[in-house]
């Protein structure tokens, strides 16, 4: 058994806490919400985030900071992703030489175009940062669907240690050494992701969401492999496979707010009625920033910043995307002379 601790009592970090808490360790879930700690150790349900699904007694809700560091084996960041930096400078003076912290938050920094982990880093240079990531709604995993997710960490030991304490017969957990390609497959598909759902809303079918799924990983491909990810991290589970979820599904936020959008809400009304934090829309900056940066063409990602922050007519977006110069699908393949 192994003393876990987890920063935040949203969603995802109810349902890693259930999942953990039924692999037989000690959990201890922080939230910086006083009235959902009250609610979660009385009701024993998030009634809100996951409706329906009881959580264990012997899981620990607290509002102190330390409770959920001090102490602990491992130390899991679940806060969404504009909140990482922060929570992280909260954490550090907790935080022990050579502690184990994973962060399952999917982002890029808009200012400084930095991965959760590389702000995490800074923020707690002591640490021993790891990542888990993959196709894993919250609603699932909660109610104990197989899932499959893969654990990054720098070095091999660690990866393996993390891997068996989350491995159950339910929730298959895969290892690589590739943080960045993970993190930047894990952020960037909810760009795509709102697409997707733009799409939906704007009534297209199947046909569509396939050509933006194909795309949209050839786009992310692109630009992590120019950062220096790995191309196997972006055909794996923390690409394609969390890129197919996340456009699909009906637990998708970022779907929902692009079906809202879709349908002719703002990008702040769509948000509001998610009432939840939409990740891709946090990201899409920055993904456009990345793209010039790194000089690679993101077409995809270019209309969605229209969109969102431009005010561009989604049907005319669409229009442009399709109608683009032809190209060539896979440049590297050769021609018969």
């Amino acid at each position: 058994m192994k003393k876990i601790g987890i920063m935040g009592a949203g969603s995802w970090g109810t349902a890693l806490a259930i999942l953990l808490s039924n692999n037989g360790h000690d959990v201890t879930v922080w939230s910086i919400d006083k009235n959902e700690v009250e609610m979660l150790s009385e009701k024993r349900e998030h009634t809100s985030k996951l409706p329906g699904v009881v959580i264990p007694d012997h899981i620990v809700f607290t509002n102190d900071i330390q409770d959920g560091i001090l102490e602990k084996d491992v130390v899991v960041l679940a806060v969404p992703s504009p909140f990482t930096r922060s929570t992280a400078r909260s954490m550090k003076p907790f935080v022990k030489e050579g502690q184990i912290l994973v962060n399952v938050a999917k982002g890029i920094e808009e200012s400084t175009l930095m991965t959760l982990s590389e702000q995490i880093e800074e923020e707690i240079p002591q640490a021993n940062v790891a990542v888990l990531s993959g196709p894993s709604h919250a609603e699932e995993v909660g109610r104990k669907l197989p899932t499959t997710v893969v654990v990054g960490a720098k070095k091999r030991e660690t990866a393996e240690y993390l891997q068996s304490i989350f491995m159950s017969e339910v929730f298959r957990v895969y290892t690589s050494p590739d943080i960045l390609g993970i993190e930047l497959g894990g952020s960037l598909k909810n760009v795509i992701a709102l697409a997707a759902g733009i799409a939906d809303g704007l009534g297209y079918g199947d046909n569509t969401k396939a050509a933006l799924i194909t795309r949209g990983i050839a786009e992310i491909s692109r630009l992590g492999v120019k950062m220096g990810g790995k191309i196997e991290s972006f055909t794996g589970l923390t690409g394609i496979g969390d890129l197919i979820v996340t456009c699909a599904s009906v637990h998708s936020r970022n779907r929902k707010a692009g079906y809202l959008i879709g349908q002719g809400k703002t990008m702040q009304e769509a948000m509001d009625e998610v009432q939840m934090v939409v990740e891709g829309v946090y990201s899409a900056k920055a993904a456009k920033k990345l793209a010039e940066k790194y000089e690679v063409s993101m077409p995809i990602v270019e209309e969605v910043n229209r969109i969102l922050f431009e005010g561009k007519k989604a049907e005319e977006a669409v229009r442009e995307l399709m109608l683009r110069d032809g190209r060539i699908e896979h440049p590297a393949l050769p021609w018969e002379e």
